[in-house]
């Protein structure tokens, strides 16, 4: 059994879930990273509630799995979990099956910005380790707040730049009042700033952004969330609030291609 689950493993590698599965097996033991997401989980798992007993729960992202894991571990009734890569996806089935959750977390090939077609709402949204790595960053968490975010979103981003907080007018000026000369603001580090890279980060040529902190709390705002908790520099615990300017009947999440109707 064991000898049969290790080599299953192995044709799965690389793995970039460190998942601990029965027997003693580690799905990638040798992580740059040591024990992760373990680890990291291990610092900001106290801003989840300990019970989630009736709750659903939507990994967007889910790569092997190990969040959807550990919210069935903590009795979540419902758990999707969505990738756009087949291998992590056959990674999560596998992991989930190990540990016995095979007939109670269901994982979908889904991208982010199709989240409209699971036509519900989670109680809680989990986005790690995503918006980095995508073209149209903001798009996506527009998409979720009107679609699938029904309560809480659990958030994490690459970042780099300032740790900062950041005070900004609630209308940017052209000008300084009385002169020529473009507010200074736009220069200081802790402006929200969304620092794009062309080329590769860290060998890898899908890490598109690193927004600063206040960067990343902006766009939160912006897509209709209000951080909660912020266990790590990280690491974002959000609960849905009203999208700004939605008075102004403008929607928040529109694909041109689709002749400019909701998403």
């Amino acid at each position: 059994m064991t000898t049969d689950l290790r080599a299953r493993v192995e044709r799965l590698a690389p793995w970039f879930h460190n998942i601990h599965l029965p027997g003693g097996i580690q799905t990638a033991p040798d992580h740059f990273l040591l024990d992760y997401p373990g680890n990291k989980f291990a610092e900001f798992g106290v801003c989840l509630p300990e019970d989630m007993t009736g709750k659903t729960v939507l990994d967007i992202g889910c790569n092997a799995g190990f969040y959807s894991v550990e919210m069935k571990r903590r009795g979540a009734e419902r758990v999707v979990g969505i990738d756009w890569d087949e291998r992590y996806l056959a990674q999560a089935r596998l992991a989930s099956e190990a540990l016995g959750f095979a007939d109670s977390v269901e994982f979908r090939k889904l991208s982010v910005y199709d989240v409209a077609q699971l036509g519900e709402r989670f109680d809680l949204v989990i986005f790690m380790g995503v918006l980095y790595h995508l073209r149209h960053p903001l798009l996506a968490l527009d998409l979720i707040r009107e679609h699938v975010a029904g309560d809480l979103m659990l958030f994490q981003t690459m970042q780099q730049g300032s740790k900062d907080d950041a005070v900004v007018p609630e209308d940017h000026p052209f000008y300084m009042p009385g002169t020529w000369t473009p507010p200074a603001y736009f220069d200081a580090p802790e402006y929200p700033k969304m620092h794009f890279i062309e080329r590769k980060f860290a060998g890898d040529w899908t890490n598109w952004w690193a927004p600063n902190r206040a960067c990343s709390e902006a766009m939160l705002r912006a897509a209709g969330f209000t951080v909660t908790a912020h266990p790590q520099d990280d690491v974002y615990l959000c609960r849905i609030a009203d999208v700004p300017f939605a008075e102004h009947g403008v929607p928040a999440a529109v694909y041109p291609s689709k002749g400019g109707v909701r998403a």
